[in-house]
């Protein structure tokens, strides 16, 4: 085993136990989904969430995931949660890494006592796949989307 002189860059700092392991990586899925997860749910069922774009009506309004329903984060309360019910289970995305709109409204959901995953990525990791995006804003019956 080599000494912490002779470890690489990557192994310079140890990896950690297996439990710890564990523990991090489980909530790091209990937290977040990826782009192809929602992607397959989407395409082929079951869509058993509510998939929120958290961005901007206009940025919504410019490209979006084909099922997404637009809630800014900063519009996300008791009132504008109501017509999913209150069972609705919410994926969150917004831009990409380089936004944190999707962790803002993450904490607001989770604050409301609403259950919640992140979609890593966002909008950047859903073009990274090859997936594409429906451009227009949103329909009343768009935001009536439920699961």
């Amino acid at each position: 085993m080599p000494t912490q002189t002779d470890a690489s860059a990557v192994m310079a700092v140890a990896p950690a136990p297996p439990a710890e392991a564990v523990r991090h990586f489980a909530a790091l899925l209990a937290h977040e989904t990826d782009c192809w997860d929602v992607h397959e749910a989407l395409a082929h069922g079951p869509v058993d969430f509510v998939l929120l774009d958290v961005r901007s009506p206009q940025a919504y309004a410019a490209g979006h995931v084909d099922g997404a329903v637009s809630l800014a984060h900063r519009e996300i309360d008791e009132s504008t949660l109501d017509r999913f019910g209150p069972d609705a289970r919410y994926v969150v995305y917004c831009a990409g890494p380089h936004c944190n709109g999707a962790d803002r409204a993450a904490l607001r959901l989770a604050e409301l006592g609403r259950p919640v995953k992140k979609m890593i990525g966002g909008v950047t990791g859903w073009l990274d796949e090859g997936f594409t995006l429906v451009a227009g804003a949103a329909t009343p019956q768009e935001q009536e989307i439920q699961p």
